[in-house]
């Protein structure tokens, strides 16, 4: 196979992208980084194929998406831990709150995190994320349903402070 400039190019320009994207998806360092590799691979034995296409980033966004949920398809079970990294970490990690966000996300079941992911930081529509998976699109309103349900009791929201406006619960009739 002859070497392809624009994807080593690629490579260098959008792996750190993807590699956050793994992180998303998998929660983990260790694991985000197999799924990077493994759809850079598929990538580049696709890439004679991908030529015309404008955006191979789709592609290995989407290859990673069915890995992920092949590899919870498998196991059906894995264990996320809130460890510090090994090596230096620059990014300052969340606190209060946030943090709690991201570890009831890391323990959402992983079809729930993966529909969330796909949602919210891929932005993609329920029919798109059916397609994704491989579920229906009433199996992604579900299990969205059900994960941020779960978040919402893992981190619940500050009550809002009353103002002057209002008396009582904030209600069509009480609002002045």
């Amino acid at each position: 196979m002859e070497a392809d400039p624009r994807f080593a190019e690629f490579v260098a320009q959008r792996g750190d992208a993807l590699l956050r994207y793994g992180y998303v998806l998998a929660g983990n360092p260790h694991d985000a980084a197999d799924l990077v590799q493994e759809a850079l691979l598929k990538l580049r034995g696709a890439w004679p194929r991908l030529r015309s296409k404008e955006n191979p980033e789709s592609y290995a966004r989407t290859t990673m998406a069915r890995l992920h949920i092949a590899a919870w398809r498998r196991r059906r079970r894995e264990l996320l831990a809130w460890d510090l990294p090994e090596s230096e970490h620059h990014d300052p990690l969340p606190s209060g709150d946030e943090r709690r966000m991201w570890q009831a996300l890391a323990g959402l079941p992983r079809k729930q995190r993966a529909v969330l992911v796909l949602r919210y930081y891929e932005q993609l529509d329920d029919a798109e994320i059916a397609a994704v998976l491989g579920i229906s699109r009433g199996t992604v309103r579900s299990q969205a349903s059900r994960a941020l349900g779960k978040l919402r009791d893992a981190v619940p929201a500050e009550p809002m402070a009353r103002g002057p406006m209002t008396r009582g619960p904030m209600t069509r009739g009480n609002v002045r």
